[in-house]
């Protein structure tokens, strides 16, 4: 019976654009590449960062990796408050608890991060449990994250869920063994979604809670 949800945060939980594509922009330049489109940038939202910097920008490993040290000294001390929490999500985490399941975050966000982003909001109450990446480049990927969380949570895959809005997400999940169920207020698409393989897709947060009940009253 699923009785553990673990939840995205950038994209899902909170609408980062501002903070991270400036912050792009900001380590682009430094590479010599000016790029005045934020909306373009919306690719960096979700995946690991270096990753994208090598893909998107055609860097190298260890420039990508320069990139991203050069992305943090802006993210640190301002871009990690460009950011808004989704209308709704505080009380969608409330009934959830109240409901009796076990929130968590699984996120490719540094931790020490997402956890300074979930006080400013506050959000931190709401959640059991908060899971991310290293700031040394340790478990950026989805499927790590999501095992470290069922680690620290005391939770199995027959016993989780995970919730978010992007096709690394779902790979994530299917990969750490768990459901996933897809957003359509975050950063991916229905298309990119429904082609990962999400469990379900939800509109809004008061969807998303019916969504999330609906699975769990359903799973043996």
């Amino acid at each position: 019976m699923i009785s553990t949800i673990l939840f995205d945060l950038d994209g899902t939980l909170t609408d980062p654009k501002l903070g991270i594509t400036r912050c792009v922009q900001h380590a682009l330049a430094h590479f010599g590449i000016i790029e005045p489109d934020l909306d373009k940038l919306e690719v960096f939202i979700g995946p690991p960062l270096q990753e994208m910097f090598a893909s998107y920008a055609h860097l190298d490993w260890e420039q990508a990796a320069e990139a991203v040290a050069v992305y943090r000294e802006r993210f640190a001390p301002v871009g990690i408050f460009e950011n808004e929490v989704y209308p709704g999500i505080p009380e969608m985490l409330g009934r959830l608890r109240e409901a009796g399941l076990h929130l968590g975050l699984a996120t490719s966000k540094p931790e020490v991060y997402a956890r300074r982003i979930l006080d400013h909001f506050g959000l931190s109450p709401l959640l059991d449990e908060v899971t991310g990446s290293e700031l040394s480049g340790e478990r950026t990927h989805k499927d790590d994250v999501i095992r470290e969380a069922m680690r620290r949570m005391h939770a199995d895959p027959g016993s989780t869920l995970m919730v978010g809005d992007r096709e690394h997400d779902i790979i994530g999940a299917h990969a750490a063994g768990i459901p996933c169920i897809g957003v359509l207020f975050g950063y991916g698409s229905e298309a990119e979604l429904s082609a990962a393989g999400a469990q379900a897709l939800a509109q809004d947060p008061a969807d998303l809670v019916q969504q999330i009940l609906t699975i769990c009253s359903a799973r043996p």
